[in-house]
């Protein structure tokens, strides 16, 4: 609760300095005016309105700046006029120097739009070639029905390292959703490297223990011919589950991850929390005993696993998605209506400015009415 408090403060914070930074360059017109009108005239407030198209540039378009620089302009003419002082060499040599701000402005707004641009088409790559190591798995996968997303965040400059895979294999369908720390290409390479180290392992290795260990010597390996663990983005939090065929088990190995929810048909639902916490793959601690929990997992009920960017998504307030609170008591009528519902609740709950990426995986075992429930 403590990094949430803290997250959720530093939010909030934001939005106030949001805020504030929007209404500044106004408020430095306005004082402006009150200076020049309440001082002496030989005391000039000419710094302030030249403030204000300074402050507007590198935080709003160029149509907001031009405005912002034509009404301090505007104002400033006024006063002049009011004061019967605009033949003056005083006051036109002001005038001089907030046009010559007011030009500066514009061409610094200039300057940071092509910054932003090169930044959305470094995202655009980064992001495209996410899609490329992440492709849409089949809507059914071993019997199960399955539905994925990956959900690029709309206020953020570098694609997150968010992922999932899903396979059938001779041990039944085997899931991992992860998360790379860092963001970019390099953590794009990062994903390809436990993506690829997962499909192999999940078909090689006879338990979900093993294919967890696997994925923490690829990383391992990979670290080494990068020069260093931080090359492949040092670690990854992740949830491993495995669904045998024929059989109501569900497997899962929870690496430092976001707890899966298991949602029934009935509305009611578990969050899968284990019964020993892990660190996340890839922090040097191959010796830790892995232990998968196994849980009742009967037809119709369906299984959710996501990434942070879902659990920790603020609305203007700083509060953060619940998604075990807002699923329950609500039935799909299959997991490609689950996270359709789910990413347009985020939407309406960040006001469509999510800060982090989000990958989603939903997994349906389809049949009748629920039965059992709980951890075996």
């Amino acid at each position: 609760m403590g990094k949430r408090d803290g997250q959720r403060g530093m939010a909030v914070e934001g939005a106030w300095t949001r805020r504030f930074v929007r209404a500044l360059p106004v408020l430095m017109i306005v004082a402006g005016a009150v200076v020049d009108l309440l001082t002496a005239p030989n005391v000039s407030a000419i710094p302030l309105f030249a403030a204000a198209p300074l402050i507007a540039a590198p935080f709003f378009s160029l149509s907001r700046t031009l405005r912002t620089a034509g009404a301090a302009l505007l104002v400033v003419l006024a006063i002049r006029v009011a004061h019967g002082s605009i033949g003056r060499m005083a006051p036109l040599t002001e005038l001089l120097t907030l046009v010559t701000v007011s030009a500066l402005a514009l061409v610094i707004n200039g300057v940071v739009r092509r910054g932003n641009e090169q930044l959305a088409s470094a995202r655009v790559i980064a992001e495209t070639a996410m899609r490329a190591v992440l492709p849409t798995p089949d809507d059914r996968i071993g019997g199960l029905l399955v539905a994925a997303r990956y959900e690029a965040a709309q206020a953020d400059e570098f694609v997150g390292g968010d992922l999932f895979a899903i396979v059938d294999t001779p041990h039944g369908v085997r899931l991992v959703v992860g998360d790379v720390r860092g963001k970019g290409l390099d953590a794009v390479g990062a994903v390809a490297v436990v993506i690829g180290a997962f499909r192999e392992a999940a078909e090689q290795e006879s338990s979900l223990e093993g294919v967890a260990q696997r994925l923490e010597r690829a990383l391992a390996r990979e670290g080494v011919r990068r020069g260093g663990l931080d090359a492949v983005e040092g670690f990854v939090t992740a949830v491993l589950a495995e669904i045998p065929t024929g059989s109501d088990v569900l497997r899962v190995v929870n690496r430092g991850h976001p707890e899966p929810i298991l949602l029934h048909a009935d509305g009611g639902l578990q969050v899968l929390v284990p019964s020993m916490p892990a660190m996340p793959i890839g922090m040097g601690l191959e010796v830790w005993p892995d232990r998968s929990d196994e849980w009742v997992m009967p037809a119709g009920a369906t299984l959710l696993v996501f990434t942070d960017g879902l659990s920790e998504a603020r609305d203007a307030r700083g509060v953060f998605y619940d998604p075990a609170e807002r699923l329950h008591g609500r039935t799909f009528p299959g997991p490609e209506e689950l996270l359709s519902a789910l990413v347009d609740d985020v939407r309406t709950h960040t006001g469509g400015r999510s800060t982090d990426d989000m990958a989603l995986l939903a997994v349906e075992r389809p049949g009748g009415e629920r039965a059992g429930r709980g951890r075996r």
